[in-house]
């Protein structure tokens, strides 16, 4: 008798950094944001959250690194898991010691203290050694214009400067993995340009993962290797980044390739297809 094909041996499953899995969010016990969502991050890999305003990008990060409750926000089902751990119970400060650094929308430097001292504030989330003057070259080699500045007060940097320094504070505190929501908020087209190309290089070179929150499509799909589009606090489509680029309903909607007068949202361009075919 003749032994017949071994099997393929099963795909080993893949490295990640964030796991959230069927997460449902509610504000003020009364408003529910997020319901069921789930998506993941593969270490050392970009995945782009992109969505209109209000679909629950921001909420996302929020319950990712626990500060729901300062916003009047809860988990209320579901689990997220950061690094194989589960992060229930975990305090943002400790999720940050644990190299899960959360950029917040809008920067949020201190303005009253200089350049460095921003950087010098953000030494405080190492663990186990003292901040060296490489720690803070880096940045600098990313952030020329932070070192012309070093010792100017933060409040009087540009937007496109403040998101800098934003940025390079988290690179101080040596992360893991990487929340940014939203950085090209208010930046002029050249400058969002610089800054997302150097997101790429500081995930090329440093292995950063990073979940990216847009609603500029075009330049997050650009550096993300996967993407998950969001409405209403769900997950209606993911896929790999160049697939979603390339998608039309996609291009149409979020890209703004298709023509005047398109359907209003995902879900109704999906709708409109079904539609379409019911009828034929």
């Amino acid at each position: 008798m003749t032994a017949g094909p071994l099997p393929a041996p099963a795909a080993a499953p893949p490295d990640l950094v964030l796991e959230v899995e069927n997460i449902d969010v509610v504000y003020n016990k009364s408003v529910q944001v997020l319901r069921g969502l789930s998506l993941a991050v593969p270490r050392g890999q970009i995945v782009a959250l992109l969505g209109s305003n209000g679909a629950g990008k921001s909420t996302t990060l929020k319950a990712v690194t626990n500060l729901l409750p300062l916003h009047h926000g809860a988990l209320g089902g579901g689990r997220i898991r950061y690094d194989g751990r589960d992060t229930a119970g975990r305090t943002p400060h400790a999720l940050v010691r644990a190299g899960l650094f959360h950029v917040l929308e809008g920067r949020h430097v201190f303005e009253d203290l200089t350049v460095e001292e921003n950087l010098v504030a953000a030494t405080y989330a190492l663990t186990g050694r003292r901040a060296a003057k490489a720690d803070f070259d880096r940045v600098y080699d990313y952030f020329p214009r932070l070192h012309e500045r070093r010792r100017g007060l933060a409040g009087y940097l540009s937007g496109g400067e403040q998101q800098m320094l934003a940025i390079g504070r988290a690179l101080v505190a040596e992360p893991t993995l990487m929340l940014l929501d939203e950085p090209s908020l208010g930046l002029s087209p050249v400058l969002v340009e610089t800054i997302f190309e150097i997101i790429a290089r500081i995930n090329a070179e440093r292995g950063v993962s990073m979940l990216l929150v847009e609603q500029n499509a075009s330049v997050a799909l650009a550096v993300a290797h996967y993407g998950y589009i969001m409405e209403t606090g769900k997950v209606v489509i993911d896929n790999t980044a160049e697939r979603l680029a390339a998608d039309p309903d996609v291009r149409e909607f979020y890209l703004g390739m298709g023509q005047e007068g398109g359907a209003k949202s995902f879900r109704d361009v999906k709708h409109y297809k079904r539609r379409k075919r019911w009828l034929a």
